[in-house]
């Protein structure tokens, strides 16, 4: 029988092929002018599952975008495990900063460099090319299946009606998910929590037109300075989110939890360098891996208002905006947060303008207990691959349909991320190591292989 290192080498050019024809399809979700490369990208997922030995594929209509399914079922009797991943990808912006194109895939480095290399095309490309090997070969000894969404980058807003309408179809013992990193490239992990999200617009109306920054400047507001001064308001000086009652469910990590997760491995300056600052800052009182997974936050996404042409205008805007979100923890209610955050905003809004925030959208935390035979499995998996036990983490990031899952199908997913920290997702000049790309295509049939053994 041909080994999954064999099957690599053979097909290796094969494989990048493929992926890179499906990252060349600009399925951002976010953008209304790529609806139609979004139903593009949900056909080509369709072909992707039937030649890699998918039973039965189908795009299926949502109220926004589609979702492609797959499955092949052996024995309805036998294990089930339903593959999650995502076909859309952020938006490319700020261009300029992108040193190759973005949706034409380079291989330089041992990397593949374009949006969606990492997130989620290449890690969800895995489990379809793992798939194909363990059939292929009659290594497969249970059903699955897959469902490719195509829109998680703007919240999964369609997906839990879908699942609601499909649980039948969608029915599993456990989701597998790639949608996370790893700590390092020689330290695997599995991510056991993802943070909630909830994520805001504001508006600050001023006078009714821009005005002449030296003739009204000093008496009429500004609403960008207004805003600027809002937002400044909402961190204390300790790091500490102002809005009142925002930390009543935050559920607090006990000290034996903490200590265990303080021996994962980190490098504090090479962090620092990688990012390119000198200093960190945060909620006082809280490690720098504590404060991205363990705690709450409050950051702004964009802010703009005014002229932003080339040269100078001196003009004072009739209205600025900002996009705003709260990484949320497990507990917190984004409903609730989203409420207590507009009340609270809104009413320390001056005289002088007028204040409106507005909800775009946001998802519950996520907990996975580390006693799961998916995640024992997982675990395993990962230790033949990789040489070394995975250490569970908590992520700073959000995957909101995680837990809409367990509310609405009452399914646990394993988050098998193959990811890392440099691959720039949601960035200019996003990659993916072919290293992490073939080690997950070898490590994701032997998830299947632990899963099942009696």
């Amino acid at each position: 029988m041909e080994t999954i290192n064999q099957y690599i080498e053979s097909n290796r050019e094969r494989f990048l092929n493929e992926l890179f024809e499906l990252i060349r399809i600009p399925s951002i979700s976010s953008e209304a002018e790529h609806k139609a490369d979004m139903y593009r990208c949900a056909e080509k997922w369709k072909s992707l599952l039937l030649e890699a030995g998918a039973d039965r594929a189908e795009v299926y209509e949502t109220k926004g975008n589609p979702v492609t399914y797959g499955e092949k079922i052996i024995d309805p009797a036998l294990p089930t495990v339903l593959v999650y991943g995502h076909m859309d990808v952020m938006p490319v912006d700020p261009i300029d900063l992108w040193h190759t194109q973005p949706f034409e895939p380079v291989v330089k480095d041992g990397k593949i460099w374009a949006r969606g290399a990492d997130d989620d095309k290449g890690q969800a490309f895995m489990h379809a090319k793992a798939f194909e090997y363990m059939v292929r070969t009659g290594n497969l000894k249970c059903n699955v299946k897959f469902m490719i969404e195509g829109e998680e980058e703007i919240g999964s807003p369609s997906l839990p009606e879908f699942c609601r309408n499909h649980k039948d179809m969608l029915k599993a013992d456990v989701i597998l998910v790639s949608d996370t990193s790893m700590i390092a490239p020689d330290v695997p992990s599995i991510t056991t929590g993802l943070r909630g999200l909830a994520y805001w617009e504001i508006e600050v109306k001023g006078p009714d037109a821009d005005l002449h920054s030296g003739i009204f400047g000093g008496a009429v507001a500004n609403p960008a300075n207004v805003l600027c001064k809002m937002i400044g308001d909402m961190i204390d000086d300790k790091g500490h989110i102002t809005i009142p009652g925002f930390y009543d469910d935050v559920l607090e990590v006990s000290a034996e939890e903490r200590a265990k997760m303080a021996k994962a491995p980190f490098d504090l300056e090479a962090y620092k360098k990688s990012l390119g600052v000198k200093e960190l800052c945060g909620e006082e009182g809280f490690s720098t891996k504590e404060r991205t997974g363990i705690r709450p936050t409050f950051d702004v996404c964009g802010i703009w208002g005014g002229y932003t042409g080339e040269g100078a205008k001196t003009v004072l805007p009739s209205v600025a905006y900002a996009k705003v979100s709260s990484r949320l923890v497990p507990n917190q209610k984004h409903d609730k947060i989203a409420e207590l955050f507009k009340a609270y905003f809104e009413s320390k809004a001056p005289e002088c303008v007028r204040v409106k925030v507005t909800y775009l959208h946001g998802g519950p935390s996520y907990v996975c207990p580390i006693d799961l035979p998916a995640y024992k499995a997982a675990e395993k998996a990962f230790e033949e691959v990789y040489g070394m036990q995975p250490v569970p983490v908590r992520s700073g990031g959000s995957i909101p349909i995680i837990a809409t899952f367990e509310e609405v199908l009452g399914i646990k997913s394993i988050l098998m991320g193959f990811g890392l920290g440099s691959d720039a997702i949601h960035s200019p000049n996003e990659n993916y190591p072919l290293e992490q790309f073939f080690n997950g295509i070898r490590t994701i049939p032997l998830f299947y292989k632990y899963f099942t053994m009696k």
